[in-house]
């Protein structure tokens, strides 16, 4: 019995795991506003779990770090790296966007590869917005040229134009463009076990030996079962989130998927008391952001027909109470998929989703296409890259005429010219500015908010974590005051016109 037993364990798959607790699980659950102090305390016990990989930056984090909590972002990574050395550090890359919101010229992308990789980072997971291949190339070679491991994301979406053959023909893309592995990235919790196993089945037919590793939300409320399909199909690794961190519009449960794989032929070897003791940590942390805490926790399954990811929902409808037009929130989720096929049927992840967000609360409170944000018309124009489907020509012509810019379809950043030493030098001119090419970077992602960052960076991080007990007191405080209620003033917005930024403010109707 006893070698029948072993027998069995050995020929059991072992599938890797991806642990989100440090970075997409806050992101997603509590708007990004976890501060260092408060994950340095469970970095040993997930550094000894067993892991494959453990994600602990970029994506919103940086931004969050600089703009709320008065912490280096760079100074959080070398923490990390301090306190897991035995793990290989994962980020998530927006190509050729890198943290920011715009396309980045080339030397600038290739010195923040480098700067990461020396300070910590193994896994750079490298997407674009609109799964355009020519976005993320510059990036990926860079990660390949310092050594560390560059894996290919594949945004998942769906459309009348996206198919199986489709993402099998982008993971050739990237394969061909020399990924280490390839991500299939579920932002919106769109993905269903039977596409889940046919994507994942069809790429390794395509590419043989290629590791393949599935990012699923909880959202819609069938994304476990995706993965265990995704795993069936051979998937090598899949990302998680400790119990304490996950579901909502997170991500899966990463106890639940370990238990799930008991007796499957399946297992995922990790340590089930230092994963009890991550659970108990986030767990006591997580009341004292309460106030960031995302209200969208039940299952959404309409996110199926709207395509609209639950933390876009969730930011949306905050920004529209805050300005006391809560009541258009119906008419903005039902304007966004006509956005959306209108731009070509981009998948809605940053920075693609508050793009065309924004044109929708602009379609609803201004009319249909009134005014373009700057950055819509942009999309519209090609500058952000190809999209799957074809755009709306007559709203081409109303980006040309508003921007006087011209379609291009040529790679965007190749209309970049180098930028690193420009940015030095106005970085320079900063107070704070320590000299370093890291700040550079901080202030070429966010040259808005750096100057305030390094003029208070001295004082050291600054948490928005509050007792529980006092946050309620607050709320009650408010619930008593009739007098309170919700701003009825203009919305304000940032549009920009014939290449002038302008302030326009709309009052709800």
């Amino acid at each position: 019995m006893r070698c029948a037993i072993l027998s069995l364990v050995d020929t059991q798959r072992k599938i890797g795991v991806t642990e989100l607790a440090l970075r997409d699980a806050h992101q997603s659950l509590m708007a990004t506003r976890m501060a260092t102090e408060d994950m340095v305390g469970a970095c040993a016990d997930i550094d000894g779990a067993g892991f494959w990989s453990v994600e602990c930056w970029g994506g919103a984090t940086y931004d969050a770090c600089i703009r709320f909590l008065n912490e280096d972002p760079w100074e959080r990574l070398r923490t990390f790296r301090a306190l897991m050395p035995n793990s290989r550090l994962q980020m998530l890359l927006r190509g050729q966007n890198l943290l920011g919101y715009r396309h980045y010229g080339d030397d600038v992308v290739d010195h923040f590869v480098e700067k990461a990789a020396e300070n910590g980072m193994d896994v750079f997971r490298v997407f674009d917005a609109l799964n355009d291949t020519r976005n993320v190339e510059r990036a990926i070679a860079a990660v390949k040229r310092v050594g560390k491991h560059a894996q290919g994301t594949i945004c998942y979406t769906t459309s009348p134009l996206h198919t199986v053959e489709g993402f099998v023909a982008q993971a050739r893309e990237l394969a061909d463009v020399g990924v280490d592995s390839l991500a299939i990235k579920d932002m919106a919790a769109l993905l269903k076990p039977q596409p889940a196993f046919d994507i994942v089945s069809a790429i390794k037919a395509e590419i043989p030996g290629m590791q393949v590793n599935v990012h699923c939300h909880a959202t819609t409320g069938v994304t476990l079962v995706s993965l265990m399909k995704a795993i069936e199909a051979g998937a090598d690794v899949v990302d998680t989130a400790i119990s304490s961190m996950s579901l909502g519009p997170g991500h899966n449960p990463t106890e639940s998927l370990q238990e799930m794989l008991e007796g499957t032929g399946y297992i995922a070897d990790l340590d089930k008391v230092r994963l009890s003791r991550v659970k108990t940590h986030f767990a006591a942390v997580k009341p004292r952001y309460a106030q960031f805490t995302s209200a969208v926790f039940n299952v959404e399954t309409d996110i199926f027909d709207s395509q609209i990811p639950g933390g876009m929902i969730s930011n949306m409808e905050g920004q529209l109470k805050q300005q006391g037009a809560g009541d258009k929130l119906k008419e903005v989720l039902e304007e966004v998929p006509r956005v959306r096929k209108i731009a070509g049927y981009p998948p809605l992840v940053t920075p693609s989703s508050q793009i065309v967000g924004t044109q929708a609360v602009f379609n609803v409170i201004m009319g249909p296409y009134k005014v373009l944000t700057g950055e819509f018309a942009d999309l519209m124009l090609g500058y952000y890259g190809y999209t799957l489907g074809e755009k709306d020509p007559e709203i081409i012509e109303l980006a040309k005429a508003q921007t006087g810019k011209e379609i291009i379809t040529g790679r965007p950043a190749d209309l970049i010219e180098p930028e690193w030493d420009a940015l030095r030098t106005a970085a320079e001119a900063i107070d704070g500015f320590d000299g370093s090419d890291e700040d550079v970077l901080t202030y070429a992602m966010f040259p808005k908010v750096a100057p305030g960052f390094f003029a208070t960076r001295a004082e050291g991080p600054k948490s928005v974590a509050r007792d529980p007990a006092e946050l309620a007191a607050e709320r009650a405080a408010g619930a008593a005051d009739s007098k309170t209620g919700p701003v009825r003033g203009p919305i304000k917005y940032e549009i920009t016109i014939n290449g002038k930024k302008s302030s326009v403010a709309v009052k709800p109707a």
